[in-house]
Order: C-alpha cells, then sequence, then structure tokens
C-alpha cells in the first residue's frame, strides 16, 4: 500500500481512488498540522507518518486519522489512530480530544482533500 503526500488539493475521484488501492471505502491519513500537508495510504498509520517525517514534518506536528469515502464531508472523518496517544502532549487516547486541533485537522484536510 502506498502513501501518498498531499500538497495540493485532489479531487473526490482520486480520494476514492486511492481508498480503493488501500482498504476500500477507508483511507487512513495523516496531517502536519504545522506544515498544511497530508499523508494518505499506507497499511498503518505509521506508514503515512513516516512519510511525513522523512518529508521533514516534526513528530509532534503530526496526527493520524481516518476518511470514509462513502459518507458524507461533515460525517466523513475520524481522529482515531496508535500514533495519537501522546501522554505528553495531553492525549492518552488513540482519538484526538482537543476539539481546537481536531478543527484544525478538518479544516487542513478539507482544503486539500475533494
Amino acid at each position: 500500500m502506498n502513501v501518498q503526500l498531499v500538497r495540493s488539493r485532489i479531487d473526490h475521484a482520486d480520494l476514492a481512488k486511492l481508498a480503493r488501492e488501500n482498504y476500500g471505502e477507508m483511507i487512513k491519513g495523516v496531517v502536519d498540522v504545522t506544515r498544511e500537508i497530508v499523508a494518505l495510504g499506507g497499511e498503518l498509520h505509521a506508514d503515512a507518518r513516516a512519510a511525513l517525517l522523512r518529508d521533514g514534518s516534526r513528530p509532534g506536528d503530526v496526527w493520524g486519522f481516518n476518511i470514509y469515502v462513502g459518507k458524507p464531508r461533515r460525517q466523513r472523518m475520524d481522529y482515531i489512530s496508535f500514533i495519537n496517544v501522546r501522554p505528553s502532549a495531553g492525549n492518552r487516547s488513540m482519538e484526538v480530544q482537543d476539539h481546537v486541533l481536531r478543527k484544525r485537522m478538518r479544516d487542513i484536510v478539507d482544503s486539500l482533500v475533494g
């Protein structure tokens, strides 16, 4: 399963194609909330995280999510990933708990992913 770095907007058809190549109706993703780029794909969120780190992202800036392609835009994301467990950053769960961070993640993803 390949990981694609998304720096400029991709449309829904491209997203659906990536999802089919990975998990069907769902695709794993990681967003760098500082650099405002997204990595999509990979077997694990860690694969997308590693791609962003190789590209220059800092570990504290990357957070995992999933997109469910067949759902409406406002319901298509969840914020659950093992890479999100960071007690030192105040996130003790696989799900991102901070609502401000979740909004930031959603805004970046929505701006790049059709």
